[in-house]
């Protein structure tokens, strides 16, 4: 069995994981990373994306919104805006949001200018909601 480390995932409301894991998968802004124990020394910005812990018993899968993550060799610790598991999620609502950030990037009762970066994030946060919840 591989080496375990130590993981943290935490949010504003909540400690939302904590555990030891084999090898844990993120995306950042800077694109996918996987870690595992004894990894360099790193900070990175967190990307929406699928966070996937790898346990002794099986991968847990979660969706982790923006955020930042530092590796040390012995733990990695994530502080994240928001991280769901696939049953916490509301597909209606991802629905309503992804609809909602399409219609704004496609110009449709478009009242003034938008902001296309945070459309565009809305959208992508929508688009991992759906993803994960389809599981």
């Amino acid at each position: 069995m591989a080496d375990m480390f130590k993981v943290k995932v935490i949010t504003p409301d909540r400690v939302f994981y904590e555990g030891d894991v084999s090898m844990v998968e993120l995306k950042t802004t800077e694109g996918d990373i996987g870690v595992y124990r004894n990894h360099i020394p790193l900070t990175c910005i967190i990307a929406p994306g699928v966070l996937n812990l790898y346990e002794a018993d099986g991968v847990k899968k979660a969706a982790l919104h923006t955020g930042f993550v530092e590796i040390l060799q012995e733990e990695v610790t994530i502080l994240a805006e928001v991280a769901e598991w696939p049953e916490e999620i509301d597909r209606n609502r991802a629905e309503e949001a992804r609809i909602r950030a399409e219609r704004r990037l496609s110009g449709k009762g478009r009242e003034g200018s938008i902001d296309v970066a945070r459309a565009e994030l809305a959208l992508n946060k929508a688009l991992l909601r759906l993803k994960l919840s389809q599981k």
